[in-house]
């Protein structure tokens, strides 16, 4: 059929359930790839900042303090209760395989490799991170990262690289007292309330767990600082106005570092094991 002007009106159309799929999804998917662009421009201001002045002590040793000393309670409270749940949830299997002196072995295996790190990031994210988004939104709604722009002072430079500083620098020592925590917790509901051979459990916890496993693990936490840092405080520099924007960058921050801690475990897990078979073609065997 033809129009009166002479175009033709049988044009196949997209069903409107298919469109409005299809322009959600693309909505999305260009926000992600905004915000990530606008992130990676943050991050690269902050890294400028950071190599081009010093920090000074009065801003940076409260961020320390607040990050590592207040964070240490709830790591190690959270890393002895993964212990004592690994050892329980793992004992039975391998007690019916005759290997209960191995599980050692697995525990402290999986803190140091895996649970650990992301363990510490996580309560760090939760703990840290979203209080950092809510500070920054709180000064950016009531108008004082404006008033330190007006006198002269970056606030690149005052907010964001002491807490990133502190993140970095601090999340490895969480990470290792969330691994002694979780290898004592394991080790004590093992031995002491299961009754496992000492003397096994703990030589079979020093042959299967490496140098090389405690290295990934710490290089994953800092990895992991980095990102929480940066994500936060991106947040808390782009609040909406009121209080519900401060809630929201907070709840935003928390939930987007926790989503990257995750993905980023996977990329940094199958690059650590690559490096590891590249260094040890023969690998550690568990059995």
């Amino acid at each position: 059929m033809m129009s009166e002007n002479g175009t033709s009106t049988n044009r196949s159309r997209v069903p409107k359930g298919l469109e409005k799929i299809a322009v959600a999804w693309g909505s999305v998917v260009v926000s992600g790839l905004t915000m990530l662009g606008d992130i990676s421009l943050f991050a690269i201001q902050m890294f400028r900042w950071m190599f081009t002045a010093k920090p000074k002590k009065d801003t940076l040793l409260p961020n320390f303090y607040s990050v590592g000393v207040l964070s240490l309670p709830v790591v190690a409270l959270t890393g002895t209760f993964i212990g004592i749940v690994l050892a329980i949830q793992s004992y039975d299997q391998f007690r019916n395989m005759g290997l209960e002196t191995r599980l050692g072995a697995v525990i402290n295996k999986s803190l140091v490799r895996e649970l650990g790190p992301v363990l510490a990031a996580t309560m760090l994210a939760g703990r840290v991170g979203s209080a950092m988004a809510a500070v920054i939104g709180t000064m950016r709604v009531t108008e004082q990262i404006d008033a330190l722009i007006s006198m002269g002072a970056n606030p690149i430079h005052y907010l964001v690289v002491p807490r990133f500083l502190a993140c970095v620098m601090l999340i490895p020592a969480l990470t290792v007292m969330a691994d002694f925590m979780g290898i004592v917790g394991g080790y004590f509901h093992s031995v002491i309330v299961l009754g496992i051979d000492h003397a096994q459990y703990l030589r079979n916890s020093r042959e299967f767990v490496s140098g090389f496993d405690l290295f990934s693990g710490v290089f994953k936490s800092i990895v992991f600082g980095a990102l929480i840092a940066v994500i936060s405080c991106y947040h808390g520099f782009h609040c909406l106005p009121g209080a519900d924007g401060v809630g929201r960058a907070a709840t935003t921050a928390f939930v987007q570092s926790f989503v990257m801690i995750l993905a980023l475990d996977i990329v940094l897990n199958l690059m650590l094991n690559g490096v590891e078979y590249a260094l040890w073609p023969g690998g550690t065997k568990l059995f």
